[in-house]
């Protein structure tokens, strides 16, 4: 017996490979917005190994953590690209996070079957929110040191339990060594791991009910005689090939950023993380990083603390129940004009919230705040209604597909 015989009897790759690869069908009519799924892929992965190399050189103490990080900038050898791949990489992340989930709303891949594959795709935004703030802290400049001063005292107000929960997420009354140890123990491993496993589940069940495509049809419905489906390839080597190209491209533009703009005009790294943190000198502002700076402007857009908080819980909560919401027969916008348009004004409000969460706390933007939580929240609660009412056009009986 061969090795390669003794080793494909006894191995599961092959097997994986078949289902998940050479015999998995995707819809031949996918388009640009399905390439942000595998450039995720690709973006952990060097994120991982950008982070393992900051890592070793990193020191999690009050003391030396903010001279470390710029140790690692000036005093190692390529630290400055080890750790510009690692911050702007999360603003990269989010990017492609934000385009996947407008891509899902708008072709309806929240939709039954497909569910679950949505409650666990933003269960893995969510984690990914929690990695980027227990990063955010670990330099330990100014900025982390506020911001997480700032975003851990929201643990106050939970009932009766609020000051014991905020004392357990800090390690002592505040921001300390402590703080750091617990939260590079969070970002390196805990939190880690949990996207990792959330990533493997979130592909199983995809490739269980099969990806959607543009039109929200099921592929699987017109089956040729080969028991295949009429409007699918296999994924491999259609898109392999596909996805290799849109590697290529986008490691040229993450290469062009890191090299030209690695603050990105301080979009992906604000100037305040260039000082040491200094628990005397507060920020006229504290602001989070542009990811998360819509829910904080809902935070805001509620004069009182609680119900700014309670607005904003609400807001992360609404996308997850999203696909038993929307009660039209007729899957992608596409073929369905309202939502369609409610989309749209829906994504441009959340690039404005978005923007808004990145500006001091004025009272002209107050009202904008507000107008834009008021949109927010309306679109999830006229969904229901506005999708089993609209008049829709009839989609058609088979993918639309353009030969390349």
């Amino acid at each position: 017996m061969s090795f390669k015989t003794w080793f494909v009897k006894r191995s599961p790759l092959p097997e994986m490979w078949r289902e998940h690869m050479a015999e998995y069908y995707a819809p031949k009519n996918f388009n640009i917005f399905y390439y942000a799924g595998s450039l995720l892929l690709l973006m952990v992965v060097l994120q991982f190994l950008s982070g393992f190399l900051v890592l070793a050189h990193y020191i999690p103490s009050v003391r030396d953590a903010y001279d470390s990080v710029y140790g690692i900038m000036y005093d190692v050898h390529y630290g400055w690209l080890m750790q510009y791949m690692h911050v702007d990489g999360v603003s990269l992340i989010f990017v492609l996070l934000y385009i996947h989930m407008a891509r899902g709303m708008l072709y309806g891949s929240y939709r039954a079957p497909r569910e679950l594959v949505w409650v666990i795709g933003y269960t893995i935004y969510l984690a990914f929110m929690a990695e980027a703030f227990f990063g955010y802290i670990l330099p330990y400049s100014n900025l982390s040191y506020w911001a997480g001063t700032v975003i851990t005292s929201l643990f106050k107000s939970i009932p009766f339990i609020g000051e014991w929960v905020t004392t357990l997420v800090r390690g002592g009354s505040g921001m300390s060594g402590d703080t750091l140890d617990r939260f590079m123990a969070l970002h390196v491993t805990v939190v880690f791991m949990v996207i990792v496993g959330l990533i493997v589940f979130h592909i199983l069940y995809l490739h269980k009910v099969g990806s959607n495509n543009p039109d929200g049809l099921e592929i699987k419905a017109n089956k040729g005689p080969d028991g295949h489906p009429v409007d699918a390839i296999p994924f491999h080597p259609y898109y392999s090939v596909k996805d290799l190209f849109g590697f290529g491209v986008w490691l040229f533009i993450f290469a062009a950023i890191i090299f030209y703009a690695p603050t990105v005009h301080h979009i992906f790294l604000e100037r305040t993380m260039s000082t040491p943190a200094n628990p005397l000198k507060s920020l006229p502002d504290v602001t989070p990083p542009w990811y998360l700076s819509p829910f904080y402007a809902m935070l805001r857009a509620i004069p009182n603390k609680n119900g700014g908080i309670i607005l904003m819980v609400v807001a992360v909560v609404f996308p997850f129940i999203l696909p038993w919401l929307d009660r039209n027969p007729v899957i992608s916008t596409r073929y369905r004009p309202i939502t369609r348009i409610m989309l749209i004004i829906f994504f441009a409000n959340f690039l404005m919230l978005a923007y808004l969460g990145e500006q001091p706390p004025l009272p002209k933007y107050f009202i904008l705040e507000r107008v834009g939580a008021v949109i927010y929240v309306a679109f999830f609660i006229l969904l229901p209604f506005v999708s089993k009412f609209e008049p829709t056009r009839t989609p058609p009986a088979r993918v639309r597909f353009r030969a390349h």
